[in-house]
Order: C-alpha cells, then sequence, then structure tokens
C-alpha cells in the first residue's frame, strides 16, 4: 500500500448525497479480484451514456477534474453493500482523498485499509472547500498534522491514531500481521516445544 502523507490536487465537487457502492462501482464490474482496472468504470452509469460515450455534464469528465485526487462528495458517501471493489476503482481512477460529512461505516474502513484517506468534516466546512473546487484551485491534505490548507486557511481533521499510523506507514492488513511475524514464530515455537506431539506425523 502506498504511504500517504501529504496531497495537492485541484478536488472535484460531487454534491449527491446517500452515492453507494454500486454507483460508484456496478454489480457487473465485480467478476475481477484484481485491484487495478477499475478506474475506467468508475461512477460508470453517471460517467457513460447507453452508447458508452462520455456524459460531458459529469464532473469526472471534465478537465482539470478528470485528473482529481481529492473527491468532495455528498453526506453518506459509500453506503449500500460492503464491496471493497468501490475504495480500489477510486484508487485506480487516482482518487486517494474523500472529504465527506459522513460515511458508511464499512466503506469507511475499507478506504484506510486500500490507502485512501477519507476526511470528515462539517456542511459549513466542505461549501466552503467546494468553492475552490468550482474555481479549479487546489487545496492541500496534510496527514501529520491533521489539516487542509487552502488558500491562506486551514481547516483542522480528526483521524483515529492507528488508522493514521497504517496510512502515514503504508501498512495494509497484511503488512501489519508481516510486522507480527517475529512474535508468530516464537509463539509456533514455544507451541513446538511444549505440545511436540501435535506436530508429529
Amino acid at each position: 500500500m502506498q504511504k500517504f502523507n501529504k496531497l495537492s490536487s485541484i478536488p472535484a465537487y460531487l454534491p449527491i448525497v446517500n452515492i453507494d457502492t454500486d454507483m460508484i462501482i456496478p454489480k457487473q464490474f465485480l467478476k475481477t479480484i484484481k485491484r487495478t482496472g477499475l478506474g475506467k468504470n468508475l461512477f460508470f452509469e453517471m460517467r457513460y451514456d447507453d452508447d458508452g460515450n462520455e456524459i460531458n455534464d459529469f464532473i469526472l469528465n471534465q478537465k482539470p477534474y478528470n485528473k482529481s485526487k481529492i473527491l468532495i462528495a455528498g453526506k453518506n458517501f459509500g453506503c449500500g453493500s460492503s464491496r471493497e471493489h468501490a475504495p480500489w476503482a477510486l484508487l485506480d481512477f487516482g482518487i486517494t482523498c474523500v472529504i465527506s460529512s459522513s460515511y458508511a461505516d464499512i466503506f469507511y474502513s475499507n478506504c484506510f485499509k486500500n490507502g485512501i484517506l477519507p476526511i470528515i468534516l462539517e456542511e459549513e466546512k466542505i461549501k466552503q472547500l467546494s468553492e475552490y473546487a468550482n474555481r479549479k484551485d487546489e487545496i492541500s491534505i496534510d496527514l501529520n498534522d491533521e489539516k487542509i490548507i487552502f488558500g491562506n486557511n486551514e481547516i483542522q481533521f480528526n483521524i483515529d491514531p492507528f488508522k493514521k499510523k497504517c496510512l502515514l506507514e503504508g501498512l495494509d492488513d497484511i503488512a501489519l500481521s508481516l510486522n507480527k511475524s517475529d512474535k508468530i514464530e516464537n509463539f509456533e515455537n514455544e507451541l513446538k516445544n511444549k505440545k511436540s506431539w501435535i506436530f508429529n506425523d
């Protein structure tokens, strides 16, 4: 998993509430277990018409938002099913930070496991950031200091210390397990010594 520390980007503003995981990545694209290749199908039904052509009015089809690394979204983002393909699709598109006033719990947790920073802010603060998105101005995220910098302004946000550590160090569930490999090996060796008959053929 890529480490997350600082990020600067023109944010894309998608002011739609209750965007569920099926809207983020529709069910027909869930056949793969690969984390790559899903970005082209992100928000598929909003990005493309019935003939597969891009819908010009959709924000992520417009320059410079088609290169945005930060998505500002409506409340209750990521609701619906628990599919982990949703953060995979966002990440493959290039989005590594989502800002919303609320998230579905499972989606929120899945973001951290895949290197995406989901920030929770009050609606009034989101409105301030949306103005920068509409003006096509960059904003910056500093995870270590837990702040968003836009122009001469700053907004503080709060992140669980353990989740913050995982993002800063690029630790997913597998990496966290590997970090404990010495303890696991010592436990197995002690178990073999105490109950050797378990390991005999």
